[in-house]
């Protein structure tokens, strides 16, 4: 038996995984395996994370019911499609800033860099703010009034995606309405 606490952390990870649009079945039900190992070791991950998946893939398509036509997303992957064509690497849903920096290394005369992390997702799926980091071709932060950090905010305010620099980051404000197929 689990208890309270850890059954509903089992099903919050399950929620932001599924949610976040990103993971496919395999890598969430990895993901849980390992949680329920580590969170739950008398419990059955081979009976107990498909119901959790299951649970929260019928959650999100309930949800999805009620949804506007274009989500705060689909309006980010648009904004992320431009910043790809004008040459910036765009990095989604990386497990950290190394994997994206090897991208942008990897490419060839790329203009910049935006990526966000899976925790960034996650932590969108919760609270309504995704942050997005952006580099310049050598692996430097933006700043405040440069070109590149310019047009990233211009391209997100235009798509109706309030966004503000904070820190070394871009905090976009968006409804987490990711469509999902598992």
């Amino acid at each position: 038996m689990v208890d309270e606490r850890t059954a509903r952390e089992l099903r919050g990870l399950a929620r932001v995984l599924v949610r976040s649009g990103y993971a496919d079945h395999a890598a969430i039900t990895a993901a849980l395996t390992e949680a329920v190992a580590e969170d739950a070791p008398d419990m059955d991950a081979a009976a107990l994370v498909p119901l959790l998946i299951g649970e929260a893939v019928m959650d999100v398509a309930e949800d999805a019911n009620g949804w506007p036509e274009v989500t705060d997303p689909e309006r980010l992957e648009a904004v992320l499609a431009e910043l790809e064509a004008l040459g910036v690497v765009v990095v989604r849903y990386t497990a950290d800033h190394h994997d994206a920096r090897q991208v942008l290394e990897a490419a060839t005369e790329p203009q910049g860099l935006v990526f966000f992390t899976d925790t960034d997702v996650w932590h969108a799926v919760d609270f309504g703010m995704l942050e997005l980091k952006v580099w310049h071709p050598d692996t430097a932060n933006v700043a405040p009034g440069e070109p590149l950090l310019e047009d990233v905010l211009a391209l997100l305010n235009e798509r109706n995606l309030p966004a503000t620099f904070d820190e070394g980051r871009i905090e976009v404000t968006l409804d987490w309405q990711r469509r999902v197929v598992l």
